[in-house]
């Protein structure tokens, strides 16, 4: 049998934990990220400082924290950095309102707005997020910030600036841009990991590093059982939103149910009480309409015997 191409003992970088790990440990490789993401942006960045490096291993297994990277350049330019592997509803206005959040938390009360400093988000998503035309399903980096809708030459601010790279169409299609290059390495390394012979071909410094502070931290068992109870974290979470979600869906059908049955009901009655006592007006049929099941089935039982109209809703 050959030997096997693959190296199943390295942990996944796209788990939260382990990719906050490699680029915290290692800031000069965040560096090259962000600069194979921000290329033809201005001159690359030459250092960084990260300004969220604590990881408490403690709320790893807390669903709810979000393992992200903060860092500023020598420029003051902040950087949020994440990667996700799982669609969350409301994804967009939950990745912009973290943006805005991080550009407010800049300023003091009473400082000048003009100290404000640009924030770029750079996300790293493990899905086809823009699918919807063919044109979309043939982009996998884009970039998002603040223009006209009718002249996009004229913009507002750059101000804010959201970079989302759909790592399977990257890989996928390619980036075929040579200015992509290194961007088109850092996928490979993120979707490739385990497989020795993509790895090992890949033209790139720096993804190499990754790569081999990937196989130190792999095999660090500590790292190994922080990787897997935040792994095991948000396949929790998957698990409850889901059954949230058909739990939700089976509650819709069963007041689907009830509700086409309230109606039935209340359709059936009308017809009794028109045919009984003549046309109805508009306050009975009003009544009719909201009235429980509860309340139909017990006019209902009184229509067989009530000498009027009146008599069938009276109370007593």
């Amino acid at each position: 049998m050959p030997p096997s191409d693959t190296a199943p003992d390295l942990l996944d970088p796209k788990n939260d934990y382990v990719f906050k790990r490699l680029f915290v440990r290692a800031p000069e490789l965040l560096v090259a990220l962000i600069n194979a993401v921000r290329v033809g942006e201005g001159a690359p960045i030459s250092r960084v400082i990260i300004r969220n490096s604590a990881i408490d291993g403690e709320e790893l297994g807390n669903k709810s924290i979000a393992l992200d990277i903060l860092a500023e350049d020598e420029h003051g330019r902040r950087y949020d950095i994440e990667m996700q592997v799982r669609l969350h509803p409301a994804l967009s206005v939950r990745n912009l309102f973290y943006l805005a959040k991080v550009y407010a938390q800049q300023l003091k009360i009473g400082e000048d707005y003009s100290q404000a400093r640009p924030v770029i988000g750079i996300h790293l998503v493990d899905f086809e997020l823009f699918t919807q035309t063919q044109h979309q399903r043939q982009q996998a980096h884009w970039r998002f910030e603040f223009r006209d809708r009718h002249q996009p030459t004229v913009r507002l601010s750059e101000q804010l600036i959201l970079h989302i790279i759909e790592l399977p169409k990257a890989d996928r299609l390619g980036l075929t841009e040579r200015q992509e290059s290194d961007l088109h390495a850092w996928v490979k390394f993120f979707k490739h990991w385990k497989e020795q012979t993509t790895m090992s071909v890949l033209d790139s410094a720096p993804v190499q590093q990754a790569w081999s502070d990937l196989q130190r931290i792999s095999a660090d068992e500590e790292e190994r059982y922080k990787a897997l109870a935040r792994e095991r974290a948000l396949s929790d979470a998957v698990t409850e939103r889901n059954f949230a979600l058909r739990e939700g869906r089976r509650e819709g059908q069963r007041e689907g149910r009830r509700e086409g049955q309230r109606e039935g009901q209340a359709a059936v009655l009308k017809r009794q009480l028109t045919k009984r006592f003549g046309p109805l007006d508009d306050s009975i049929e009003a009544r009719l309409k909201q009235a429980t099941q509860e309340q139909l089935e017990h006019w209902s039982d009184r229509i067989l015997d009530a000498p009027t109209l009146g008599a069938v809703f009276d109370p007593h």
